[in-house]
């Protein structure tokens, strides 16, 4: 417990010095409290205050990149969160995500926040609103099952990260545009892509992008704050990848795929499932198409961005685009999937089934 709560202060003293604090504050700007359940969509007694108060973790808005070559301060080992937006190819290192959980930024023309919680393991990538007077998110300092809740500038809406929905405000019931990431070390994701972009230590704020801030967390089987349903099927920090359909949900640990790249043909759910233990990914697709065409799938290993191959011989890539084939340039539905740890998952969609080889 001691172990717990100094982690606990690290945590607050670390992230508060970095920007404003609201304190225990409503955060929507009343005089309520948080756990004010006839305004939440979640049960308003399990939303906690994290400590950091709003903006106390700051959000990155228009971040620097370096090429990959010039990224000297990550190791192959170190955890990235990859996007692939028309061909725009860029990482968002944990060493940076830890500290700031969200990235505003623009793709063209287009708004997006890639948020991450380090308390649940869980990365996402939202498309904002065109129309919007201001498109970006911030970080709530509120958590629901340990896990992330953001706010939009524009609305003050609060929205739950892993459920990708707005549980507080005008934009309560609204779910998140979301599209897929890629979560995987630098070393394979270099491999993949040489010429990716990756983010800059020159974010603007003053912090030790060498070390972790939470301590042992990512490794123990301990957590800081409570959970509505603890399962402990598995270690609690296992990484899984969760997929999600209505009331149904089931995970694959990371660990428990094969070294090589490994497909899983859901075909009575109607998805597939791919991925490595020694490359340290794990995606899922939707496998019918809209013409209704069920598709199964085989590995391909060799190691670079194109990951399986269909019974009709078109290669898709790691985030479900064919590159080669019959169908070369259309694009697999992401499924409402994500790696997270696998206390939080299944604290938010229990009952979930675990993948056995």
């Amino acid at each position: 417990m001691m172990k717990i709560l100094i982690v606990v202060f690290c945590m607050v003293a670390l992230t508060a010095c970095g920007g404003s604090s609201s304190g225990s504050q409503d955060p929507a700007g009343g005089n309520d409290s948080a756990s004010d359940s006839d305004e939440w969509l979640i049960p308003g007694s399990e939303v906690l205050d994290g400590g950091p108060g709003k903006d106390g973790i700051p959000a990155i808005s228009d971040p620097s990149y370096l090429a990959a070559s010039e990224a000297r301060y990550l190791d192959d080992s170190n955890l990235v969160v990859g996007v692939n937006l028309d061909g725009e190819i860029r990482a968002y290192p944990h060493r940076i995500l830890d500290w700031h959980e969200i990235v505003n930024e623009q793709f063209g023309d287009t708004p997006y926040s890639l948020n991450y919680c380090p308390l649940t393991g869980s990365a996402m990538l939202w498309e904002g609103r065109h129309e919007a007077s201001d498109p970006t998110y911030g970080v709530s300092g509120l958590l629901f099952n340990s896990n992330l809740i953001l706010y939009d500038r524009e609305t003050d809406s609060y929205w739950s990260q892993m459920l990708a929905e707005s549980v507080r405000g005008p934009r309560a019931g609204e779910e998140a545009r979301r599209l897929a990431v890629v979560e995987t070390t630098w070393g394979n994701w270099r491999t993949m892509y040489p010429d990716s972009l990756v983010m800059d230590t020159q974010t603007g704020f003053s912090r030790d992008y060498t070390r972790y801030p939470y301590g042992s967390f990512r490794t123990d089987n301990n957590l800081i704050f409570p959970v509505s349903d603890r399962d402990e099927r598995l270690h609690l920090k296992t990484r899984v990848l969760g997929v999600r359909i209505d009331e149904f949900s089931k995970v694959y640990p990371v660990e428990r795929f094969t070294d090589q790249v490994e497909v899983i043909n859901e075909v009575n759910n109607g998805y597939v499932v791919v991925g490595s233990s020694g490359r340290n990914f794990a995606m899922a697709f939707n496998a019918v198409l809209d013409d209704g065409t069920q598709l199964t799938f085989e590995a391909v290993a060799d190691g670079g961005p194109v990951v399986m191959e269909d019974q009709e011989g078109t290669r898709w890539d790691i985030f479900g685009r064919a590159v080669s084939g019959m169908r070369e340039g259309e694009q697999l539905e992401p499924m409402f999937s994500y790696i997270a740890y696998w206390f939080a998952w299944a604290a938010f969609f229990p009952g979930a089934e675990v993948y056995e080889p």
